[in-house]
């Protein structure tokens, strides 16, 4: 039987940057994905300045990326739009990639590692008691001292591992296209925050134009979980409607393909056990307050080599408990604060209160842009200690007062 030092199951972002880490490292890797090479995954495309810094860290060329200067925030009438800060961690800038290119300009860099990748082919984790040994792919077992989980939203290997999301906890819902505009090179993403859906009810979530520099646009909404009438919210509808109000902004073309539909999982039951990690979305590494996760993504999977890499033996336990310590709190208080705007009237006050004054909504900036963390300083991270801690007394009335979906 084959054996590998580390075998990753999903090639995208998060899995491709745990694969180029480690087999830099010297590692003996392996990496499967079902789909084939040059497959398209569903997403905004969106990199903030910390998926930036991340991909930095990977030494990866971004040449083939659109430059993104900052962010435009819409509520109602009010438009803020702000550049992305300077910080001593991120670079003071974005990009749009579209993920055809942004994966496989990754799991490019993973077969120049050194890394073997297997593509067309489902892997499943196989297991003597509760420890991974390795996967099962394509009829054959492979053993690994480490496996790591990189696909995605749950499924049959969460299942397995017993990673699945927490049932009680907020998800969302994204849909997106792309279309032909003059203005695919604007320098700014941009968000609109008052969304309604097809009976006027106000949506906790956003419509997207992420310009992607080649002619196009990705144009997109998402919800939470969390809204009234969230099971019966018609995303096509809601894309539709937001479509309408950018239409003459943007002097859209037609749909250049059907709307894509994906969820966004928040939160994971477990995210490591004996013999294998999850990362990224796999690990419930989403942002619940913009539905970004490719930063986290990137972060986990060289996270979870560089341990690996370190202590093989004690790899697994000491990512669970760094990712804890740096985005923890941070996601915790994004889900409660999620609970909070599934209440019409609070949604509709708070996003007058996110872009009302510039010192306001430049934090909100650095929310969306993910650039908050247990190690942020500053205004921002002083408001997120304390959003953590006034949002923690009030966790059991905002979960028995949610809003019903």
């Amino acid at each position: 039987m084959d054996h590998y030092d580390i075998a990753v199951i999903g090639a995208g972002p998060a899995g491709a940057a745990a694969a180029i880490q480690a087999a830099r490292g010297g590692a003996k890797v392996v990496v499967f994905d079902k789909a084939p090479y040059g497959r398209d995954k569903v997403c905004g495309d969106g990199l903030t300045p910390r998926a930036v810094g991340a991909l930095n860290d990977l030494g990866i060329d971004m040449a083939g990326s659109h430059h993104i200067d900052g962010l435009r925030m819409i509520a109602n009438d009010t438009t803020r739009e702000l550049l992305w800060p300077a910080t001593s961690r991120f670079p003071a800038h974005g990009a749009v990639w579209p993920r055809r290119k942004l994966d496989a300009h990754l799991i490019d860099a993973a077969l120049e590692a050194g890394a073997k990748v297997i593509f067309e082919t489902e892997a499943t984790p196989t297991l003597d008691g509760t420890r991974v040994t390795g996967v099962e792919a394509g009829g054959r077992k492979i053993g690994a001292d480490l496996v790591i989980a990189a696909t995605g939203a749950p499924g049959t290997v969460a299942r397995m591992l017993g990673a699945e999301r927490v049932v009680d906890e907020p998800f969302g819902l994204a849909i997106r296209t792309y279309a032909e505009t003059p203005r695919h090179a604007d320098k700014h993403l941009e968000a609109c925050l008052t969304l309604t859906d097809e009976d006027g009810t106000p949506v906790p979530g956003y419509g997207w134009m992420f310009p992607a520099g080649d002619g196009t646009v990705n144009i997109g909404v998402g919800a939470l979980s969390t809204m009234k009438g969230f099971k019966k919210l018609n995303l096509n509808k809601l894309l539709d409607s937001y479509r309408d109000l950018v239409q003459d902004d943007w002097e859209l073309g037609p749909n250049l393909e059907r709307p894509r539909a994906w969820r966004l999982p928040m939160s994971a039951q477990k995210r490591h056990g004996d013999g294998w990690v999850a990362i990224g979305d796999a690990a419930g590494l989403v942002n619940p307050m913009n539905g970004e996760g490719i930063d986290y993504g990137l972060e986990s999977g060289m996270l979870a080599s560089d341990l690996h890499l370190e202590n093989p033996a004690t790899a697994p336990q000491r990512y669970d408990q760094l990712v804890g310590e740096r985005f923890d709190s941070f996601l915790r208080t994004g889900r409660r604060f999620s609970f909070l705007i599934g209440h019409p009237w609070i949604l509709r006050t708070g996003l007058r209160m996110a872009v009302g004054t510039d010192a306001i909504a430049k934090i909100t900036l650095q929310v969306m842009g993910n650039l908050v963390d247990s190690e942020s300083p500053g205004a921002s991270g002083k408001v997120l200690k304390a959003a953590d801690s006034l949002l923690g007394l009030a966790d059991p009335v905002l979960r028995k007062t949610r809003a019903v979906s």
